[in-house]
């Protein structure tokens, strides 16, 4: 990891690719929904840093970035290993008195392979729902043309043109392609003990290719599938000839998981907030900082940060799992809600009182992690005023009572006009950090 990214550190765009109006707006329309607009914008901002006709750009400051994009570096670093981790981008780092990066850029996937793909197409059918991926499916099929009544009459090529001898050398080793970015995941199977396990006798020795290596690791990460499983699994997906089936190995990792998961594909705990629905930046109050945790925090290290010990129980991940699959609730309002929840309920985080308020922020189509801040405080003191209303409690202990509420810190008086202490600000850093 190198260090802080500076204003004032250099970078160069380097296309690897050649990039076509086909691949924007697959870019758009399928990595879009899984990087947030914010990587969108800094992947054709560096497009756009090279000139015409041109493989490689000029020498540029992360001040041009920040300038252009009107955003903050720490925005910048958060979309670049967005498009890193999808294969659009490759960076490489230099330390010097001045840091330098050279920015390389890839194309996307083919659609066929993007919607094949273990991890992609998952994570694109988890962010969009069932009918907005189903439209897209649509959109990029092939019209089916009946050539049962035609007679193909293409022309050969050695039937119109002919080969002279010539002296013509030909060197096409730096001839631009296109290229398309690997997707790096860590390592989560064990192949030794994989390949150990199964009886050479049902093998193939050209079974456990690159290739297969990869979709297997995929499947892994994202039906969070162990070793042992997933011995089992690829057994039952090797053929007559002793390679692997890759449908069938696809197919059989999903119904593992959905077996297991009632039905349900991969979690969306660890989603974040998307970009479209974040604060703008520049505020340096205790309030927009914790919104800015709030909205770049996945719930589930959200909720694990609430723990000095351990991990959140499986019974809490499905709370919020169904937070946001079935009440549709976004990353960032879904943090509120916990912080909210913890504070009020004496640390609990039970299905019955989360619900409850869940399905009125759904009922108000609340989005934005303001609005859910705003909803929670209004509420909390028309129940208040309520509750006032019923008790024969005197003025004075309402005050005593009122004094020792505890209550989220985002609800304290002039939050907007304090500036965040250095303890508060290395706390939120940690946080950061950490997820």
């Amino acid at each position: 990891m190198n260090g802080k990214l500076l204003p004032a550190d250099t970078y160069i765009v380097v296309n690897k690719t050649i990039l076509s109006q086909e691949d924007r707006k697959k870019i758009t329309m399928l990595y879009q929904p899984i990087i947030g607009h914010t990587a969108t914008s800094l992947y054709f901002t560096l497009i756009d840093d090279l000139e015409k006709q041109e493989f490689m750009s000029g020498e540029l400051t992360h001040h041009h970035l920040v300038s252009t994009m009107k955003i903050k570096l720490p925005d910048i670093i958060i979309a670049r290993e967005k498009l890193e981790a999808v294969g659009l981008l490759k960076t490489y780092f230099k330390e010097e008195s001045v840091n330098n990066y050279i920015y390389a850029l890839y194309s996307p996937l083919t659609v066929s392979s993007f919607f094949n793909h273990p991890v992609l197409s998952v994570v694109l059918y988890n962010n969009l729902g069932k009918k907005e991926f189903d439209k897209l499916i649509n959109y990029f099929k092939l019209p089916k043309i009946n050539l049962k009544e035609y007679k193909d009459i293409t022309a050969n090529f050695s039937s119109i043109f002919s080969i002279t001898p010539g002296n013509a050398l030909i060197d096409s080793e730096d001839i631009v392609e296109k290229n398309i970015g690997k997707i790096k995941i860590d390592e989560k199977i064990d192949f030794d003990l994989l390949i150990s396990s199964i009886p050479k006798s049902l093998v193939n020795e050209k079974c456990f290719s690159e290739d297969i290596k990869n979709l297997i690791n995929s499947l892994a990460f994202t039906y969070n599938i162990d070793d042992l499983n997933m011995q089992g699994l690829v057994r039952n997906s090797l053929n007559e000839k002793g390679l692997i089936d890759k449908d069938e190995l696809v197919k059989s990792a999903r119904n593992f998981y959905q077996y297991d998961n009632a039905g349900k594909l991969p979690t969306l705990v660890y989603s974040k907030q998307p970009d479209y629905l974040k604060s703008p930046s520049g505020d340096t109050s205790k309030r927009a900082r914790m919104i800015y945790t709030f909205e770049n925090v996945t719930p589930y290290d959200y909720l694990k940060s609430k723990y000095k010990h351990g991990e959140p129980t499986m019974g809490e991940l499905q709370i919020i799992e169904e937070l946001m699959t079935k009440q549709k609730l976004k990353p960032g309002v879904v943090n509120v809600l916990i912080s909210y929840v913890l504070k009020i309920n004496n640390n609990k985080f039970t299905k019955k009182y989360v619900d409850a308020i869940a399905a009125q922020w759904c009922r108000l189509n609340i989005e934005t992690v303001e609005d859910a801040m705003a909803i929670a405080e209004k509420e909390h003191k028309k129940n208040k005023k309520m509750m006032e209303k019923t008790t024969t409690s005197t003025k004075s202990n309402s005050k005593d009572k009122e004094k020792e509420e505890n209550l989220p810190s985002w609800f304290e008086k002039n939050i907007e006009k304090q500036e965040i202490s250095k303890e508060e600000q290395e706390e939120f850093d940690k946080l950061l950090r950490n997820f």
